[in-house]
Parts: structure tokens; sequence; C-alpha cells
């Protein structure tokens, strides 16, 4: 990510209209292994896990990844710099490499339906456009989408000047003016692991509560405080940040905003799996809940990705892919041979 480009917001959402959308493989009539919804690096990977272990797999993904309007994501080897548009191709292409099935489509309602004849789960998956898809089990990596302060002038610059993660911009905005803006207790925390990147720190209190013990620990490491509200973020002529308006008319120049987004799993279209979710303390953000290798209470249905762990980056997602895709494919081969073994003693009876 490049914090000191012209980007504007019309130009990221051209980017990201260009940058992701892609030719669909066709749905196919049949029952499938799996669907998994959500094509992003959590998805993509247990698409992958499974068609290589010959599982009929389709990946239904309406192309709009959370780190759509960034340049390149971090934090994950070999991989590190890559655009994120780049790495869902690579991807795309990988799982279709071993006959798994890519679909450029919206999910408008995911829920279980009658079993098989020989007693084996089933899911009717049913598509914006009205497709409708039959599959054994299920794979939500939805993702989550970042609430951001209701600050004017901050979204433009969401993705580049104005960043969420250490680990993933931290390096990019490094030794530049930096402010964090308050978004509850979380940000305290946020506010000492940007001030290991920048000499130059503003923490923008807002409607937040800061106690003592925490005034003091942010004077020992020279991070400056703010108690005025902020109005405005500011941008320039050219279409970069330049700093913020407070409530009492004062500018402030900052060159990057550090924010902890509200993070709210994406939940459209799965509603009837009727997966159970959870808040995460001081406002955080809501996921869905999940057990080892993503398991849910919901029998058939596993969850992945950041709409389960909001925090994973790219590289966590992918694992936790992977690793639900293998059990997926364990508990299949497991079905399998138990209706293999009914249709043997049917016979021979």
């Amino acid at each position: 990510m490049d914090v000191h480009n012209s980007w504007t917001r019309q130009k990221g959402k051209e980017m990201a209209e260009t940058a992701f959308t892609y030719a669909s493989d066709t749905l196919p009539d049949e029952t499938v292994d799996v669907v998994v919804i959500g094509g992003g690096a959590a998805g993509l990977n247990g698409a992958l896990m499974l068609a290589r272990s010959r599982r009929s797999v389709v990946v239904i993904d309406s192309a709009s990844p959370r780190n759509a309007p960034a340049e390149a994501m971090h934090g994950f080897i070999a991989l590190d710099g890559t655009p994120p548009a780049q790495l869902l191709e690579r991807g795309r292409q990988q799982v279709r490499h071993y006959s798994g099935r890519v679909v450029y489509a919206t999910v408008a309602s995911a829920e279980p339906a009658d079993r098989s004849a020989d007693g084996d789960l089933r899911f009717t998956v049913a598509l914006a456009d009205g497709r409708t898809l039959t599959a054994r089990r299920v794979l939500v990596a939805t993702g989550l989408r970042d609430v951001l302060p209701d600050v004017p002038g901050l979204a433009q610059h969401w993705g580049h000047s104005v960043v969420h993660c250490p680990y993933c911009h931290g390096w990019e905005v490094r030794d530049e003016p930096i402010g964090i803006i308050a978004t509850g207790p979380a940000s305290i925390h946020h506010a000492l692991l940007f001030r290991q990147l920048t000499d130059d720190l503003i923490y923008f209190t807002g409607d937040t509560e800061m106690d003592d013990d925490t005034r003091a620990r942010f004077a020992a490491r020279n991070i400056r405080i703010v108690g005025t509200p902020v109005t405005e973020a500011l941008t320039s002529d050219n279409g970069t940040l330049t700093g913020v308006r407070l409530t009492d008319g004062r500018v402030i120049a900052r060159r990057v905003l550090a924010v902890a987004t509200h993070m709210r799993a994406r939940t459209a279209g799965v509603e009837g799996l009727e997966l159970p979710m959870e808040d995460l303390p001081d406002n955080m953000g809501r996921r869905f809940s999940s057990g080892m290798a993503g398991t849910t209470d919901v029998p058939g249905v596993w969850v992945v990705g950041n709409a389960t762990d909001l925090t994973a980056q790219v590289g966590a997602s992918a694992a936790a892919g992977a690793l639900a895709g293998a059990h997926i494919n364990a508990v299949l081969a497991t079905a399998d041979t138990d209706a293999a073994l009914a249709a043997t003693q049917a016979t021979s009876t």
C-alpha cells in the first residue's frame, strides 16, 4: 500500500470493479460434494484441498473481498507484496486445475434440504439470478465488513492512508505522522502497536475514556493525547489525506489515520443455515461461532476465515480454509463408506 499516491474514492471503486470481476464457470445440475460460499483466501484454499481430493466442489463468489482497496497484501511469506486481485486469480486457476468450479454470483439463500435416500445431508443454495445448487456439505467463507467511525472524509482514504492493521500496512506507513482515531478500549492497544512504527503519534480520544495509568503509559512513549473530537478528515486538491479538523475548529496535520474498525461477519444469504453468532468484547465486532477446523453447531456446515476469525490475515485465513477442507473430506469419506456398507448389507440380505 502506498499512502502517498493520489488515489481517490471513485478511482478506488473503478479499480476494484475491474480487478475483481472475472469469467464464471457454469453451475452444475447434479448434486456436488461441497459448495463454498465466498471466494477469498479461506474459501479458495478450502476448495483447493477438496478438489485435490477429487471432491466435486463449487465456489460461489461475489468478487467483493475485504481487501479490495489495498494495492498489496503483506505478512504472507513468499507472497508478501502480492496485489489481492492477483492472488485470488491464481487461486481460482489452481482450483479449476483440479476440476473445481468457481461461479461468479451472489448467494440469495442457503438452507438445509431433505436428506438423500441413504440418509446423507443435503443443502440448497439459491443464487440472486434464480439458479440453484444442491450440495452435501457447506463451507461458509463470506468474510467480514469493516464499519468505520462516522467521520466525513474518512471512507474515501480507506485501505490507503486510513488503515486498521499494523501488520498488514504498518511498514508502508512507517515514520509518517499518524493519528489514532479511538473507537473503543481496543484502540489503546492499537496505539501501542502503531507507536512501534512512528515517533509522531497522536491519539484522538473522541468519546472513549482514558484512566490515569493509560495516560501515564502514553506519556512514557511520547504518544500525544487530544481529547477534542474529530469532525472531519481533510483531503488536499490532489486527493491525499492532509489531517483532521476538530470540533473547536483546529486543524491537525496527519498523513495517516489508524482506526480499529467494528468488524461484522457477512451474513447476507446464509441466514437460513441458522449459524450461531457471538459478539466480541469491547465492541470489536460480531462473528460466526466455530470450533476445531471450522466446525459449527449446524451439522454439515463449516465456517472459516474472517467470518469467524475477525483478526485473521490472508495467510491465517488460507490456512484455516485448508484445514476445514481436509476435515470436510474426511467426514465425507466416512459418509461414503457408511453408505457403501449399508448398500452391501442390503444386497446381501
